[in-house]
């Protein structure tokens, strides 16, 4: 994990994580902690499609697991306001 410290790139400015994000996203620490990641935009969006066919294979295996309810978009709305 490649970390850099939040006054680092205060003090030298957003170009310090230049070099380290082209081979693995950076750790930026503040108070100690990890507080953010910085990473390409072409890993970031490599990590929305990821999610996003996650979230559909496990639609398509509640699906085939037969974890779900039919019924109309006014029934949906009135569980949600009215809960029993």
């Amino acid at each position: 994990m490649l970390t850099i410290a939040a006054q680092e790139i205060k003090r030298c400015g957003i170009g310090v994580v230049d070099l380290p994000t082209r081979d693995a996203p950076v750790h930026v620490i503040r108070n100690n902690r990890p507080e953010f990641v910085i990473l390409r935009e072409e890993d970031y969006q490599n990590m929305l499609e990821d999610l996003s066919l996650a979230r559909v294979a496990a639609s398509e295996a509640d699906l085939k697991a037969g974890r779900f309810t039919t019924g109309s978009s006014a029934d949906l709305m009135r569980d949600i306001l009215e809960p029993e």
